[in-house]
């Protein structure tokens, strides 16, 4: 094993037992030493740091600038063993992420999916995708983080479910509606009768008794989206699970707006519940949606002096 080969799985053992995963980081970083050993590189540059992160040259700038800045973490790991070896600046490939403005569903449209995801076939089958698209919408949760709950994270008797699966592994636990926990005990109810041994603890299962995969809701999803007859209205090709998140939120922004409210005392309040560790991704929504920005614009607009 080479020196390089040696700091990449101290550094990746590292950083694994502070509680990052690191599936794609370390397949990347991997690929990066290698890069290395084939230029005969003793040591990490960050003129080749700079070529590797362009390798896909048909790639987005944003994409990028991720290589670069896991190439970068890792230098700054290997620069404290080689103090030769170079860190690559922040400011060597600027790129942003296009963000695509999200598919806000109606209520209507919510309601139309979870009454063609209950005619699917089995029962349990049906019932878990509607009771899942209704989650979805009623507490903007990532579509991973639904998949991801356990039996034990749903408490049923205080209405509250503790997310676990969310980014960066931090928790947060998710008020439930009234309505919302009888939907939910009427699918565990249907779940316990169906699959008495379930190989999982998962709170959503599949026919065969295991936690239900994120690919089969992406799967189910796509074809509940056709059979309804949504669009993707731009951008993207069809709505998504994940939009039904978004659709959270601007709902929420919009019925402040509408009431009056304060948005920036509020949007805290938002952040957290939608486990945002950058406000700013929070904020976002007032650009990225017509609706939105229209009243932003009219709240401008009666303000009584604008500084120009």
């Amino acid at each position: 094993m080479t020196t390089l080969q040696e700091s990449l799985a101290d550094y990746l053992q590292i950083r694994r037992r502070l509680g990052f995963e690191m599936p794609q980081d370390g397949r990347l970083l991997e690929g990066f030493v290698e890069f290395l050993e084939q230029a005969g590189a003793p040591r990490i540059t960050a003129e080749l740091a700079l070529a590797w992160a362009r390798l896909p040259v048909d790639a987005h700038p944003h994409r990028w600038r991720q290589r670069l800045c896991v190439a970068r973490g890792f230098a700054r790991h290997h620069a404290t063993i080689d103090p030769t070896s170079e860190v690559p600046s922040k400011d060597l490939l600027p790129g942003h992420r296009p963000r695509i403005a999200p598919y806000i569903y109606t209520e209507e449209e919510i309601t139309a999916l979870m009454a063609v995801a209950a005619k699917l076939r089995p029962r349990l089958r049906g019932v878990r995708h509607a009771t899942l698209i209704g989650l979805l919408a009623v507490t903007g949760m990532r579509p991973g983080e639904a998949v991801g709950l356990d039996r034990l994270d749903v408490n049923l008797k205080n209405g509250v479910v503790l997310v676990r699966a969310g980014k960066q592994k931090k928790q947060r636990e998710v008020p439930l509606h009234r309505t919302t926990i009888t939907v939910l005990r009427e699918y565990a109810r249907l779940r316990d009768a169906c699959i008495r041994e379930p190989s999982t603890p998962a709170f959503f299962v599949s026919a065969r008794g295991q936690r239900m995969g994120r690919e089969e809701l992406n799967r189910t999803f796509t074809k509940l989206v056709c059979e309804v007859g949504l669009d993707g209205r731009g951008a993207r090709a069809r709505p998504r699970p994940h939009d039904l998140r978004h659709a959270f939120a601007v709902n929420t922004l919009l019925g402040w707006y509408r009431a009056g409210e304060d948005i920036d005392r509020r949007m805290p309040l938002l952040s957290t519940w939608l486990g945002h560790v950058d406000p700013a991704s929070t904020y976002w929504y007032l650009e990225a949606v017509p609706e939105l920005l229209e009243l932003v614009s009219r709240r401008l607009e009666q303000l009584p002096e604008v500084v120009s």
